[in-house]
């Protein structure tokens, strides 16, 4: 069953007009928004393509509304799937009344999804009724919202915690287009995968909007103390820290450069080279390279460099995650990562802000559970090259995947094999180069050797990679589709009037396809890191059995998500509890996906007060 909340239509001029009219209404507490409408919700319920219209509510009333309506339509909330134009925007005021939902429906991912996928030759038949744009969430500010006057009765009244935006289509506009894309999965090839991606993302979505919520927990004054150790006290705005401008003053004495601002590349390289330093640029690895090629006299090269690589740190941290970062993101001992859902055009999931992708290990001591409480840190392993034995049934990769090292278990295969792959990391560099289209060096290499032990699964990526050169688009396993080729590149590749322009031509087809051939295995890595979140979710929600036999919800709640990797906060009593889900929602997401393929998604989990000890 699903249940459509979206904005009710515009009231129309006389007392019984439609919709706005409709009986459970109280007029008097609605409140006008910034376009002159009520700020009120339209309950659509859609049962089999027939539209079942609501009395609509105001935004104060929702929560209520969610809670209530289940049940006095006979329905068990955990089957019940909420559908929002944006879960990002639109689930924020029901969290912020202690509101959860089982499960939903994100309009706007899913139409992004289902329109890529019509311009393949498998088309899905779907032409969206009306645009519903993609939202990423809000931050966080860093002052608290403002407090309700007396009569908004709740904070949900306004608009900033409601329905901002005068372009978001009315409730009805909205549950038609939820039938016309059920009616898309309905007829497509593979609409059981399709269904799955579609919910996947939409529950994605549900969990991101949680974990912004929820937040990871950041204790301020050991991130503090940290940047006061490294890099002196809190500086005056437009001032550096006091060690790091030390450190820039070093730098220029020992380049013999006075007034060198290391801060701007364009200055730092013209200081290098001054100071006979020639390198073509000053990121760490040309300038560590630098250092190597100089032989015996490669230690005074080391010295003269390691005051700028030094410098490159520091700054990093002070621009990255220094004072205004804190400012910015923690609040209320807690870090706020906004993701952008699906921002990655494989699927997988970008920050919208605040480094949400990555913990610099410098700060990770200050990630530290509550009293009482553990972080249950799960990492899954070598995700990408088991997704590759699943998706293309190759029986040897499969069995190289049963185990927790896959690499180690290739190694194995190729010495008793005889090939060159005897060793791990020439198994790991072979695979890795495969996935990723390296064509020179060792990847290039070994290439032949994998082809003879993984033939099913190298001829899928080589497969992949011959239709991005062509210009067409692959999926990935639920139905993900790779973007049309741009017009630019089309140009590019039809010149083959000149021996340059054929060049070009060439190194564009490789480009894409090299694209096309990690785009099937990224994006769907991302489609099993989605099932095993939302697995994960589900089982937290549905508990433990307690002494009677009855089942008691976990406490413990995902706060933080990168790739392929998992943080839990919680009291520390659940933590066993959490293992054992955490881990079994990863087998049962490869089940999801894959049904009985006989490859394991094995994890290292730890359980720890602090991030920093928890790998």
């Amino acid at each position: 069953m699903h249940i459509v909340l979206g904005p009710a239509p515009d009231p129309a001029p006389g007392p019984h007009s439609g919709p706005s009219s409709q009986p459970g209404q109280d007029r008097q507490s609605e409140r006008p928004g910034p376009s002159g409408r009520p700020w009120r919700w339209l309950p659509v319920v859609v049962d089999d393509g027939r539209l079942e219209f609501l009395p609509p509510v105001t935004a104060a009333a929702l929560p209520d509304l969610v809670r209530a309506l289940p049940a006095r339509l006979g329905l068990d909330p955990e089957t019940v799937r909420w559908v929002f134009a944006s879960v990002a925007r639109d689930y924020r005021p029901l969290l912020e009344a202690g509101v959860e939902i089982g499960r939903c429906w994100d309009l706007g991912l899913c139409q992004r999804i289902l329109t890529t996928s019509t311009s393949t030759s498998s088309a899905t038949p779907y032409s969206p009724t009306v645009p519903v744009p993609v939202l990423d969430p809000e931050p966080w500010a860093a002052e608290p919202p403002p407090a309700a006057r007396a009569d908004q009765g709740t904070f949900f009244d306004l608009p900033s915690a409601s329905l901002r935006g005068q372009d978001t289509p009315a409730a009805p506009e909205l549950a038609r287009e939820l039938v016309a894309q059920l009616d898309a999965v309905a007829e497509s090839r593979h609409r059981h995968r399709l269904m799955l991606l579609l919910a996947a993302e939409s529950q994605g979505a549900l969990i991101a909007a949680e974990i912004l919520h929820e937040g990871l927990p950041w204790r301020r004054d050991l991130h503090e103390r940290m940047l006061a150790e490294e890099l002196g006290p809190r500086p005056a705005e437009g001032q550096r820290p006091l060690l790091l401008q030390n450190l820039a003053e070093d730098i220029a004495v020992t380049l013999g450069v006075p007034g060198l601002n290391p801060d701007s590349p364009q200055d730092l390289l013209r200081g290098l080279n001054l100071a006979g330093i020639r390198v073509a640029s000053t990121r760490a690895w040309d300038l560590k390279a630098w250092a190597a090629e100089g032989g015996a006299d490669s230690q005074r090269r080391s010295g003269l460099i390691s005051g700028v690589l030094e410098y490159k740190r520091l700054y990093r941290l002070w621009t990255a995650n220094g004072w205004h970062w804190l400012d910015e993101w923690v609040r209320d001992g807690r870090f706020h990562p906004a993701y952008s859902v699906g921002g990655v055009v494989t699927g997988r999931w970008a920050a919208h802000g605040g480094g949400a992708m990555q913990i610099p290990a410098v700060v990770r001591d200050a990630v530290r559970a509550d009293p009482g409480h553990l972080l249950t840190v799960a990492d899954a392993s070598q995700v990408e090259p088991r997704i590759l034995a699943a998706m293309s049934g190759d029986r040897a990769l499969a069995e190289a995947g049963s185990g927790h090292d896959l690499y180690l278990a290739v190694a194995e295969q190729g010495r008793r094999a005889g090939s060159e792959l005897g060793e791990r990391s020439r198994a790991k560099v072979a695979l890795l180069g495969a996935m990723y289209g390296a064509t020179t060096g060792d990847s290039a290499a070994l290439m032949p050797h994998l082809r003879r032990l993984f033939p099913e699964a190298i001829g899928l990526l080589e497969r992949a990679a011959r239709r991005g050169e062509e210009g067409g688009q692959v999926s990935t396993w639920l139905g993900r589709t790779s973007p049309p080729a741009a017009p630019e590149w089309l140009e590019v590749t039809g010149n083959m009037a000149t021996a340059e322009a054929e060049s070009r031509a060439r190194t564009a087809r490789r480009s894409a396809g090299r694209f096309t051939r990690n785009f099937v295995i990224q994006g769907t890595a991302a489609e099993w890191a989605l099932c095993w979140m939302g697995e994960i979710r589900r089982r937290l929600r549905a508990g433990t059995a307690t002494a009677n036999g009855s089942l008691r919800p976990l406490q413990t709640r995902l706060v933080f998500f990168v790739h392929d990797e998992v943080v839990l906060h919680g009291p520390a009593e659940e933590a066993p509890a959490v293992h054992q889900i955490v881990t079994e929602a990863a087998q049962a997401a490869g089940r999801l996906l894959f049904g009985a393929a006989p490859v394991g998604f094995p994890l290292s989990i730890s359980a720890a007060e602090s991030y920093a000890t928890a790998h």
